[in-house]
């Protein structure tokens, strides 16, 4: 199968690309610098230059593919306005290429704010609607799609490993930053977490099995208490770990504050037994332990 990647480069897409080379795909990858396209051409990726502001770019890359797996983002946490408008129309892009075509077409979502107060499940609509709302409301104008095999990759909050930019590398540069590694109120608030090599996998899964309309979760822990999650963060950089006020979360923390203060609870028993998935990679407390993020 041809498959046509968005964020083909990214932590995700590039392990998710091995995984797609390695099942017999070709793959076309978009490429928005020098150094992204030179990766991807070196793995035997076809490269398509463009970015997620190039909708002629996505249109063409999507036409040409049997399918699309959609993992870029801006994740401008500073304009979050933009990176929404430019989420909502490349998926729009995507879906008017794509729609009465049969083709697969994956993009990536999040457990993040399906639910309060329990874990998210696959059968879990997400509440998100229309061009405002989070990630552009693009999980469920892509499940919308008429005759598109659509996937929803609901992805844990933090998809770790060595060399990870996203999430935890950001609240362990707190720590190393304040010489404190603090959690939010008492702790109990919990975080999915998946490592990035069974996200990959689970990826390639999806894309030969998962059918139209499915929500699978890349949850591999379905909930790590942030207190647990800061005492490893101060025992791998050798800082003190302290509670933070909720009033001063965002303060400590600056922008990842918001997110580390939230419950984000996931299962994926559904997905496990629809694909046979079964992670095998280090837990996100092994990974910190490992020095995955204080090495940095």
């Amino acid at each position: 199968m041809h498959v046509f990647v968005t964020g083909a480069s990214g932590w995700i897409g590039s392990a998710a690309v091995d995984e797609l080379l390695a099942a017999g795909h070709t793959v076309t990858g978009l490429a928005r610098s020098d150094s992204s396209a030179a990766a991807l051409a070196a793995k035997g990726v076809t490269v398509l230059r463009g970015d997620l502001d190039d909708p002629g770019s996505i249109r063409s890359g999507s036409l040409a593919a049997d399918a699309v797996l959609h993992l870029a983002n801006k994740h401008d946490w500073s304009n979050s306005a933009a990176s929404i408008a430019a989420e909502r129309g490349a998926v729009e892009t995507i879906g008017e290429a794509l729609a009465g075509t049969g083709k697969a077409f994956l993009l990536a979502s999040g457990v993040a704010g399906l639910t309060a107060g329990r874990a998210a499940t696959e059968s879990d609509p997400s509440p998100f609607h229309g061009p405002d709302s989070p990630r552009g409301g693009t999980e469920n104008l892509a499940l919308g799609l008429p005759g598109v095999r659509s996937v929803a990759l609901r992805f844990a909050p933090t998809v770790h490993g060595a060399r990870d930019h996203g999430f935890i590398a950001a609240i362990t540069a707190v720590a190393r930053q304040k010489g404190v590694s603090g959690y939010p109120g008492d702790g109990t608030n919990r975080w999915a977490a998946v490592h990035r090599s069974d996200a990959a996998r689970l990826v390639a899964l999806a894309l030969a099995a998962a059918p139209a309309g499915t929500r699978v979760h890349a949850v591999a822990e379905e909930g790590v208490p942030t207190r647990q999650i800061a005492e490893a963060i101060g025992a791998a950089l050798g800082v003190p770990v302290r509670s933070v006020d909720p009033d001063d979360v965002a303060e400590h923390f600056g922008w990842i504050g918001t997110f580390f203060g939230m419950d984000l609870q996931g299962t994926s028993e559904a997905t496990r037994d629809l694909l046979g998935w079964t992670p095998t990679g280090p837990t996100l407390l092994e990974d910190i332990a490992a020095g995955a993020y204080s090495l940095a």
